[in-house]
């Protein structure tokens, strides 16, 4: 190289025209205007290569099928050149860090950074074409389930596995026991949930020690006795469109899951069976630390298949909960939290477990929007007591006094003789009706046939 002046020099390729030299090389500025700067030194002619890049010979129709062909082996090859760019990309980090030549012979610090940037967008771009190709199922699962619909709240993906799995694998058990909970139906019927809550007791957590599941009993027992196992029965409750093969095993159907609102098609088979699971509405866990080590056999046993406690949900959201109680864990589906929540402390209330305080104060903010919010009732509690009816008021007999004994009448006076007749005289009529006694009968003292003219026994008419 010379140290030529930069400036415009007669182009030794192409007459007529001026290129510009920068001091060190030749670069693709040409003018056709003659002036030029003025120099002593001519600069060393331009080498045949530095004329013209290859790549600006090529047409703009073969740089775009170039493009496109670059973009579809990136796309095939996108985990290869993930971990080339990886490799680069810690080779710059270390270069540029230390300072020193590394095994890929970076000529500067500048070019070491250059090609470290480059490394991260490509690593970048791989890594995401790599996760946007990679399936999620197997082909089959493709082919066995469709799409579920969109979720219109976010929801965790579900890959399905490729073991069986353990709920389908459980063998139907009779339940030995007899089912049975703390308290009777009077306890949640007809009540809202805000009223429940008030009477569990709060306390704090107690510690997980001794839990196990088979504290619960053998998985999905018949405790019902209906000759079905409790997922079977709980995929045909809250399954729409059940497929059922034989009288309880169902197979197929659609879940509309209350925890994201998503559509999810069910058939049963390895690797698609977990997509819906069944959960527990208070977690095994959770009731094991807030009172259940306090139950019966029986009554755990009842708890883990009690219906009231039990929910189709989507495979992905139920792994989430975990054994999350109110305080850490709420449906992603707003509008499903009041019924969840008024669940959770039916259950509380019917086997007689406690909450935290937390979790009292998550269950009131959201009962808060829908204060009348009523609780369920178990099919497992004992009826409500009928109250006995109040008995009547006794009233006493009125007993009537018995008759004093009638007493012996008198015996009846006789008559007193009357008093015999005076004897009276009348000389006439007059004298008759002057003493008031006309008229004047035949038996009458005084009577006389001459006072009676007529004869007819009356005198003195």
């Amino acid at each position: 190289m010379t140290n030529a002046t930069p400036g415009w020099y007669p182009d030794t390729e192409t007459p007529g025209r001026l290129r510009w030299w920068d001091g060190r090389q030749w670069t693709n500025d040409f003018t056709p205007l003659p002036p030029a700067p003025t120099v002593t030194t001519a600069p060393p002619p331009a080498a045949p290569g530095e004329a013209r890049p290859w790549f600006s010979r090529v047409p703009m129709w073969g740089r775009v099928v170039a493009g496109l062909v670059l973009l579809v082996a990136l796309w095939l090859l996108a985990p290869f050149v993930a971990m080339v760019a990886l490799v680069v990309l810690v080779t710059g980090i270390v270069s540029l860090a230390r300072n020193t030549p590394t095994w890929l012979r970076f000529r500067s610090r500048s070019s070491a950074a250059i090609w470290t940037v480059a490394a991260v967008v490509a690593f970048a771009v791989a890594g995401g074409i790599t996760g946007a190709t990679s399936p999620k199922n197997a082909s089959s699962v493709a082919q066995a389930v469709p799409a579920a619909t969109a979720s219109p709240t976010p929801s965790p993906t579900h890959t399905a596995s490729a073991t069986p799995f353990a709920d389908d694998q459980a063998a139907l058990a009779a339940f030995a026991g007899q089912p049975g909970t703390v308290a009777d139906a009077s306890a949640t019927t007809d009540k809202t949930a805000f009223s429940v809550l008030d009477t569990l007791a709060v306390k704090g957590r107690a510690p997980k020690t001794g839990y196990d599941r088979a504290q619960f009993g053998q998985r999905w027992l018949d405790v019902d006795r209906n000759g079905c196992d409790t997922r079977n029965d709980i995929l045909g409750r809250d399954l729409k469109d059940a497929v059922r093969s034989g009288t309880c095993r169902v197979t197929g159907g659609t879940l509309a899951d209350p925890y994201t609102g998503r559509s999810i098609a069910f058939v049963r088979g390895q690797g698609t069976s977990e997509l819906v699971q069944i959960d527990h509405v208070v977690a095994l866990s959770d009731a094991w630390q807030k009172g259940a080590q306090q139950l019966t056999a029986d009554q755990r046993a009842s708890f883990a298949n009690d219906p009231l406690n039990l929910l189709a949900v989507d495979g992905a959201a139920n792994a989430q909960k975990s054994d999350g109680d109110a305080a850490t864990w709420l449906p992603a589906q707003k509008s499903y939290r009041c019924t969840y929540v008024a669940a959770q402390i039916a259950v509380k209330a019917t086997y007689g477990l406690w909450v935290t305080e937390a979790e009292r104060d998550a269950m009131k903010r959201v009962l808060e929007s829908c204060p009348e919010q009523v609780v369920p009732t178990s099919a497992f509690a004992a009826p409500a007591p009928v109250a006995a009816p109040e008995p009547e008021p006794v009233v006493a007999p009125v007993v009537a006094p018995e008759p004093a004994p009638a007493q012996p009448q008198p015996a009846p006076a006789e008559p007193a003789p009357a008093p015999p007749a005076e004897d009276a005289y009348y000389a006439n009529c007059d004298a008759v009706r002057a003493a008031g006694k006309a008229p004047l009968y035949r038996d009458q003292p005084g009577y006389r046939s001459k006072l009676d003219r007529d004869g007819d026994g009356v005198a003195c008419e």
